[in-house]
């Protein structure tokens, strides 16, 4: 008995140890947001504010046009997070459901493409969309979401959808369901956490890319939030206190979408990984 309590309290303990590792920077971010930019980096450093610079937020907001970054941001997360939701519960649901020649070969030869490192199809994936026209405009960070989705999620939802029982599917033949009612009316309620999964993957990468809008936007009408962010260095010096304070409101959304479904997060990851 003594040991079991022994080992639950050095398991809290290490757990315990392992959050304030992960949350220092979070902590060094919001209190130097709220600090004057000579007091950021003072020797040995002050974890609380004297005093607290809550102008620093609304001078960080104002001073770059941060309310057309957010909404350029908006339309491209949620463009991206419609078309990969969409086409990837669908292409996981033809490579999972339904019978059909070269299915394994197509998949393999699909998966393999994950192996590219992104840095070898950055220069041609750039000649291609400034060749259409589309140069400085967010059809390279969107359409792409509309065109499978991309490959990690088909596999991720595959894996999941491989283990509904093909019961339900000939269930449904019998009683003259089509393959699109099957999908929609039978393995996507089934596969919500899944699908849950996925989107947040999406939105926390749609949110937090920097390097797609950085090669192809070029108008600072078009800038996200992650390119706004980056105004606030220059060339020998750099607003840290604006910088940190604007960084708090970005990251903001993060933080409340993981809190909201981390749940269905923990739960699509762990059945996902136990099916298949």
């Amino acid at each position: 008995m003594k040991d079991s309590k022994l080992k639950l309290a050095t398991g809290y303990f290490v757990l315990i140890l392992i959050s304030i590792l992960f949350m220092t920077p979070f902590v060094w971010l919001l209190r130097s947001a709220l600090m004057d930019l000579s007091q950021i980096f003072i020797m040995p450093p002050e974890w609380i504010p004297k005093p607290f610079h809550w102008d620093n937020f609304k001078r960080a907001l104002t001073i770059l046009p941060f309310g057309r970054f957010f909404v350029n941001t908006l339309i491209i997360v949620v463009s991206v997070l419609i078309g990969t939701v969409l086409t990837s519960t669908i292409s996981a649901f033809g490579f999972s459901r339904i019978q059909w020649k070269g299915r394994n070969v197509v998949f393999a030869i699909l998966l393999s493409s994950m192996m590219l490192p992104s840095a070898v199809t950055m220069i041609p994936s750039f000649i291609g969309w400034k060749w259409l026209g589309f140069y400085d405009t967010f059809y390279p960070l969107t359409l792409p979401a509309f065109l499978g989705g991309g490959m990690f999620n088909i596999f991720l939802l595959r894996q999941f959808y491989m283990g509904i029982p093909k019961d339900f599917d000939e269930a449904a033949v019998v009683d003259g369901a089509s393959y699109f009612q099957i999908y929609y009316r039978i393995i996507l309620p089934l596969s919500r956490s899944a699908v849950i999964v996925v989107a947040l993957f999406t939105f926390l990468g749609a949110w937090n890319d920097f390097m797609g809008p950085l090669i192809y936007l070029k108008s600072d009408s078009n800038y996200t939030l992650a390119l706004g962010l980056q105004m606030f260095q220059g060339t020998y010096s750099a607003q840290w206190d604006l910088l940190m304070a604007a960084s708090a409101v970005v990251v903001l959304p993060c933080v409340i979408v993981f809190l909201v479904g981390q749940r269905y997060f923990l739960e699509g990851i762990t059945l996902t990984g136990l099916k298949g």
